[in-house]
């Protein structure tokens, strides 16, 4: 190609006529309207590619980013938890049932659950919900198997005691994968998310397990599901084996916010027999996505019914050893 000048572009007269009206349309072109839409589609893959996968619902053949999942979720979690700021500080012992003699539930952990069911249902219709208080819920059509895991206030002992260690946890499976969820203590403002594959959160900033190495500089937390539900064996003889060895112990009364607080390095550690799914579906997820080993007692992936335990790499496999029998 020609040029007689480098700033009037190419010579048309010296050009073969092939050459002469290819070059003639392409400098027609509207490049600037060419160049706008090749940005909005690189945007588009680099935003496909940094948030994660594409959601699909099978009941409205609908195309959802996992962000906006996520805030769906996090929506979710505020009304909810608004629910629980509003009416903790009221509760009487009129408001209160017995599962047993040990463990309650108050009418706003049915209120608020009922909420959850209701939003769910009416956005993913399609889809699968357990809650902790009204049991599963299925769906005649879901191919992808999705289901919704609901605690609506995990740790209602504190709740109903005027306490701020409570929360509200709402994970998302597929497939008996979880790969979002949340966890909201309204009472401390605290907003914990992760998704799969995209690390964990705590009112949108990354959060990771501490990394201390040793028992005896940490401290961990556990609980006693257990001894409400009078089972045997009990926590108490992990309990008093393994106390003795840290800096301390806590004793909040969520699983689900001992295990948040794990994945943000609040706590070092968190141990637990006899939980059930909606305890840690969602928790459990943010503190592996925080960096935890998260296993049964003896190191597989049979929790919640196995045990749980939830620490960095080093710390778990010293509470395994100590949780093991043989120990």
């Amino acid at each position: 190609m020609a040029y007689t000048n480098r700033h009037r572009g190419p010579d048309l007269e010296n050009l073969c006529p092939w050459q002469s009206s290819r070059t003639i349309f392409y400098m027609r072109l509207p490049w600037s309207l060419v160049s706008c839409l090749l940005s909005l589609v690189s945007c588009f893959l680099f935003l496909a590619m940094v948030y994660g996968k594409l959601f699909y619902n099978p009941s409205g053949n609908l195309i959802f980013m996992v962000t906006s999942l996520e805030q769906f979720l996090q929506d979710l979690l505020k009304e909810a938890g608004q629910i629980c700021l509003s009416e903790q500080e009221n509760l009487t012992a009129g408001d209160l049932e017995f599962k047993n003699q040990k463990d309650i539930v108050t009418a706003t952990d049915k209120k608020v659950e009922n909420l959850v069911i209701s939003r769910i249902k009416a956005r993913f219709p399609g889809h699968d919900i357990l809650g902790e208080e009204t049991g599963r819920h299925c769906s005649p059509d879901n191919p992808d198997r999705y289901l919704w895991v609901i605690d609506p206030i995990d740790g209602t002992t504190s709740f109903y005691h005027n306490q701020p260690f409570y929360s509200v946890s709402i994970a998302l499976q597929k497939q008996g994968q979880t790969f979002l969820g949340g966890v909201f203590a309204p009472a401390l403002g605290q907003m914990f998310t992760a998704q799969k594959g995209h690390g964990a959160f705590l009112n949108g900033h990354p959060i990771t397990v501490s990394s201390r190495s040793t028992l005896i500089e940490s401290v961990m937390a556990t609980g006693f599901a257990c001894l409400r539900a009078g089972l045997e064996p009990n926590n108490l003889v992990h309990f008093n084996r393994i106390v003795p060895q840290l800096r301390d112990i806590r004793r909040y009364g969520s699983a689900a916010l001992d295990l948040c607080y794990t994945a943000a390095g609040k706590l070092d550690g968190f141990w637990e027999m006899e939980l059930n799914l909606y305890d840690i579906a969602a928790g459990a997820l943010i503190a592996g996505e925080a960096g935890a080993s998260v296993t049964d007692f003896n190191g597989g992936t049979g929790f919640p019914e196995q045990g749980i335990v939830a620490a960095n790499p080093v710390l778990s496999r010293l509470l395994i050893d100590l949780l093991n029998p043989n120990y």
